[in-house]
């Protein structure tokens, strides 16, 4: 009885650490590489929405955490044989941000040093969107104008 919990019990455990590495887990807004171990001929995303991906090589590609959420990626060798079928789970990037609450409405920053600069995220105030949309603006014109009088 006790070897037949063991067996079990080890088998739970590494089908627990086989699912864990089917799961790519990737901050919103980054890019990750991820390798197959055999030649990848199509690659496709559950959900465009939440994550994108770009082939890079036959065995590479780039995985980017668009939107918050949960969704999965596909990837076919050359025959239509599913090679792998990945789990993506892409959340907030944790290092760096933090979200002020006021009331209902919230604001999200990114520090570093002694600088914070709002960051706009998934659920901050239209004003959030609106202030990075104006200093994206300002930026573009500096930049025009300084290409100008070169």
């Amino acid at each position: 009885m006790r070897r037949i919990l063991l067996a079990t019990a080890f088998l739970a455990a590494s089908g627990a650490a086989a699912g864990a590495g089917n799961t790519v887990s990737i901050p919103l807004d980054e890019v990750r590489v991820i390798t197959f171990t055999k030649p990848v001929s199509t690659l496709y995303v559950g959900n465009p929405v939440i994550a994108d991906v770009t082939i890079i090589d036959n065995r590479h590609a780039f995985l980017q955490g668009k939107s918050f959420g949960s969704t999965n990626l596909v990837a076919l060798d050359a025959s239509g044989r599913q090679i792998a079928n990945r789990h993506v789970v892409v959340a907030g990037g944790g290092a760096g941000m933090v979200t002020l609450q006021r009331g209902a409405s919230q604001t999200t920053y990114t520090c570093a040093s002694s600088r914070c600069e709002s960051t706009p995220q998934p659920g901050d105030g239209k004003d959030s969107f609106d202030a990075a949309q104006d200093q994206v603006a300002k930026h573009q014109s500096l930049l025009s104008t300084a290409a100008g009088t070169q």
